[in-house]
């Protein structure tokens, strides 16, 4: 990375819902991690995930602009919005390389994401171009492109807690507000997500 751009991470994701696994993560990359800011991406539609299951996407797009508050280099993107659908992160990468070329991205992501990115649309141009900031995920060892030069492994706590726990359990009328940032809650039960 050249150090005398701004070092924007951007983690993407449907946030169906945010939780604080989440939140947690990018608390941690944001503040240890080699990055200046940290936005959140939200995806209207991820190619490798059910549309079906997916509230609506300026829905999500609130529930994380609202976890995040004004938690100082945090900020939200809904340039995959503007986008041809489904959203494929190299389209991305190149549009906000044209529209903020002050900036030097990198990508956040999952082992599990490492994992299958041999699956991701041009992932070898993404992986010459983009530094890729890779935390840990229950269950996923360290995948083989982990030795790459642009790849590096942050030390990030490990988060048990996914999206669908989350719907699962909400749909199943069970009390995890501990699991969820308190705004994301209250916007939750005002609308009657999830049910």
């Amino acid at each position: 990375m050249k150090s005398s751009s701004r070092q924007i991470g951007l983690y993407f994701g449907s946030f169906n819902p945010p939780h604080i696994g989440h939140m947690a993560i990018a608390n941690y990359i944001l503040e240890f991690g080699p990055i200046d800011e940290l936005w959140f991406v939200v995806s209207p539609q991820n190619p490798h995930k059910e549309k079906a299951s997916l509230i609506q996407s300026r829905t999500r797009l609130e529930m994380v602009r609202v976890a995040i508050g004004k938690f100082p280099n945090m900020r939200i993107s809904d340039v995959e919005f503007y986008l041809p659908q489904p959203s494929f992160t190299i389209n991305t990468l190149v549009h906000l390389e044209e529209k903020f070329p002050e900036y030097e991205f990198c990508l956040i992501m999952g082992m599990d994401n490492l994992q299958s990115f041999k699956k991701w649309r041009a992932w070898e141009t993404i992986l010459e171009n983009y530094k890729l900031l890779v935390y840990p995920r229950p269950g996923f060892d360290v995948a083989e492109l982990a030795e790459h030069k642009n790849v590096e492994l942050v030390d990030a706590p490990l988060m048990e807690i996914s999206s669908s726990f989350i719907r699962k359990s909400l749909k199943s009328k069970k009390n995890i507000r501990f699991f969820l940032p308190p705004e994301v809650v209250a916007m939750i039960d005002e609308e009657g997500l999830y049910l």
